[in-house]
């Protein structure tokens, strides 16, 4: 199937009539939303939605939280991923809202998100915790990894890599059953996944062992990955895209690509610097971007930034 670069904006706000000359040609945006879908279409820009999946508000749906190490529901705040997948009504109903909105509308691409097992990211001290440890849970990692464990601490201690693969795997099926059901109602839907933008390393393999992306793994469900390279909000410096992707080729796979969603907070040296990358991003995408593009400057940033990356990527669009 073949991929074009994208480039544009995620999120709402209106855009001036003449976007489509500064480099943008698709949008982003939460959930097949109709309005979203009609400006799309009169701009002439490719309609991109970003769909939820594990996440929900824990103060109406306490019995989705996660158990942590102790038998305690984990420690969360206002912004938190993940919940406990052994809930299966709530994953019916992901299921349910997924083909529900393939059956009104046909984006160009639909981008899973928090597509992760429970934590938050988008932070310079993240709150890591090990989960997801209730009795339906371990049940089924004993009967997956054929082992006799019943409490927490005796999985960390004598089986944490078999927990990590486990739940690294839930998490590459499940993206693999939504990319199936995407192909077959929409085969030239690109299937993307918003990614904690860690690399393998960090965090003490926080990236499998907390948030279970696994992207080998993923690669069979998943045609772009999109790290999200939020660098105020993450304590980082506006480099950070160009490090990410100077390492990218270590452990993305090299049949599939990467795209940086990028944060207007950090407009406009995250965005010069990554573009400015030896290993280009595949597109890009611009978070809270909208009202940039009323900045005429701002917005011929992003023109010229469009231009180098398109001229650094020389290989085809496929």
């Amino acid at each position: 199937m073949s991929i074009p670069l994208l480039f544009g904006p995620y999120g709402s706000g209106e855009l001036p009539a003449n976007i489509k000359d500064y480099g943008v040609n698709a949008r982003w945006f939460h959930g097949f939303n109709e309005a979203n879908f009609a400006a799309c279409a009169e701009q002439k820009l490719e309609a991109c939605v970003e769909f939820k999946t594990f996440r929900a508000d824990f103060q109406k749906y306490p019995k989705l939280i996660p158990i942590g190490v102790y038998g305690k529901p984990i420690r969360y705040g206002r912004l938190v991923q993940g919940v406990c997948l052994s809930q299966k009504d709530f994953l019916a109903e992901i299921e349910e809202q997924l083909l529900a909105g393939m059956k009104q509308f046909k984006p160009r691409g639909i981008w899973l998100d928090y597509l992760t097992y429970a934590g938050w990211f988008e932070t310079s001290q993240p709150d890591l915790q090990e989960s997801c440890f209730c009795r339906d849970c371990i049940a089924d990692f004993c009967n997956t990894a054929a082992v006799d464990a019943t409490a927490p601490e005796e999985i960390l201690a004598s089986y944490s890599e078999e927990w990590k693969n486990y739940k690294c795997r839930k998490i590459a099926d499940l993206a693999l059953h939504y990319s199936r059901l995407i192909k077959a109602r929409l085969p030239d839907c690109i299937v993307g996944a918003y990614m904690c933008p860690w690399t393998p390393d960090e965090f003490n393999g926080a990236l499998t062992r907390i948030f279970a992306q696994n992207y080998q793994w993923l690669s069979e469900a998943i045609d772009v990955f999109t790290p999200l390279i939020y660098c105020s909000k993450s304590g980082r410096s506006p480099g950070w895209g160009r490090e990410w992707l100077a390492q990218s080729s270590e452990f993305v796979p090299a049949h599939r690509k990467v795209q940086l969603i990028l944060d207007a907070l950090d407009y406009s040296e995250s965005l010069t610097d990554t573009a400015a990358s030896d290993v280009p991003s595949w597109g890009i995408q611009l978070y809270a971007g909208a009202p940039l593009f009323h900045d005429q400057d701002k917005a011929l940033t992003f023109k010229h930034s469009v231009e180098t990356i398109r001229n650094l990527s020389r290989s085809e669009e496929v």
